[in-house]
């Protein structure tokens, strides 16, 4: 039985799944933003590893059983959420398609499914909080000096911010072949090879020029003015220092409150590093692929992770997960919440202002109708249902 959903919930029948919303994406936005947002690193190895090694769990379906009401309820750090998934942090949001942040924040907020705002892409803290009425998670690349850190914080904590999510897996930038090409920079490199991609992409530059050129709008306050794209990566090599070790978390837990998670997370060491600093959640990731191509899926590194820490500390994941069936997988093999960063990014890239609702209501109409044929009545019972 199809779910329902209040008309505001727009379902657009002529992309019914990511994969066609991947291909209205791609048709609809310059190829250099296209290619940022679909690419990893190297040769895209453990990118297409994330997603075919999870799509190798399977599920044991019960059928003869009492009717069962579906439920996605999820309960996380106190909050229960409409569904067991969140929007991934993604840099340049509003690259790929102009006022993407604020239409995924929007969304989230609608939908009561947690955003996480990352540090280097194109809102402010203070305007996601104010869209999510301060329910938005962030992400923080940590900075090199530490009163930038303490801005940033002091900023979360005026904002309303309950969750910070700290970044692991950046001690170095990906190596990407496809961005070098493209000179991607903020703005991008006016080459006239990208120029001609955007104007091939007519409404995507209508809308870039509605909304402005899209910057890094949380660290504006901290950049020079008239900065060039060459001054540009000094500034950001120089502003973040990507290592995180002990003493950097730990100053972190000192000063933050509120939840403290650790993202990135590919290791059984990290994990019991994040549960001696007193962290309360992990999101077991490898960057969707975009960092390091010789790594293992995310899937692989969470069942190890899942069966040594669990009631140790929350254990969510991202990376390959693309739909509403691997999210059950992913929740199958031991996640207790999972993030989403590209699909929702192809949404708002197809579908502009309704690409927020519209993937929301394909991932749980998906997940749902996953669940019904499996038996599982809540999220949380679905590892019962994993083969093997």
């Amino acid at each position: 039985m199809a779910e329902k959903y209040p008309m505001s919930w727009s379902f657009n029948t002529s992309y019914p799944s990511i994969d066609d919303l991947r291909k209205k994406a791609r048709s609809r936005i310059p190829r250099f933003a296209f290619e940022y947002l679909d690419g990893g690193c190297n040769e895209d190895v453990n990118l297409h590893k994330n997603t075919s090694e999870l799509r190798e769990v399977e599920l044991v379906p019960t059928y003869l059983k009492p009717a069962i009401d579906v439920k996605l309820q999820t309960e996380l750090f106190g909050t229960v959420y409409d569904a067991p998934f969140g929007v991934a942090p993604v840099g340049l949001q509003g690259l790929i398609w102009p006022n993407a942040t604020e239409i995924l924040a929007k969304a989230a907020h609608n939908h009561n499914i947690p955003f996480i705002l990352s540090t280097v892409t194109t809102s402010s803290i203070e305007r996601v909080s104010e869209l999510t009425q301060g329910k938005a998670w962030f992400q923080l690349y940590h900075p090199a000096e530490d009163a930038l850190r303490d801005d940033i914080i002091k900023r979360l904590k005026n904002s309303q911010y309950e969750v910070l999510v700290l970044l692991c897996d950046v001690p170095s930038f990906g190596f990407r072949p496809r961005d070098i090409r493209n000179g991607l920079a903020m703005p991008p490199n006016m080459s006239m090879q990208n120029i001609l991609q955007i104007l091939s992409k007519p409404n995507w530059a209508l809308q870039t020029l509605l909304h402005g050129t899209p910057e890094f709008a949380t660290l504006k306050p901290y950049m020079p003015k008239g900065l060039n794209m060459k001054k540009l990566g000094q500034f950001m090599d120089k502003t973040f220092s990507g290592r995180l070790s002990k003493e950097k978390i730990a100053a972190i837990r000192d000063q933050w409150k509120g939840k403290l998670v650790l993202k990135g997370v590919a290791s059984e060491a990290d994990t019991e590093m994040a549960v001696q600093l007193g962290l309360d959640g992990i999101i077991v990731s490898n960057h969707g692929g975009r960092q390091i191509d010789a790594g293992e899926s995310a899937i692989h590194s969470l069942i190890p992770i899942e069966k040594k820490y669990k009631h140790k500390i929350k254990i969510m994941m991202d990376s390959g997960i693309r739909s509403g069936p691997d999210v059950g997988r992913a929740l199958a093999s031991g996640a207790e919440f999972t993030f989403l960063g590209r699909s929702f990014m192809y949404g708002v890239a197809a579908l502009g202002n309704a690409g927020g609702d519209h993937t929301i209501a394909i991932l749980k109409t998906q997940l749902k109708q996953v669940m019904n044929q499996v038996g599982c009545e809540t999220t949380i019972d679905l590892e019962k249902y994993l083969k093997g």
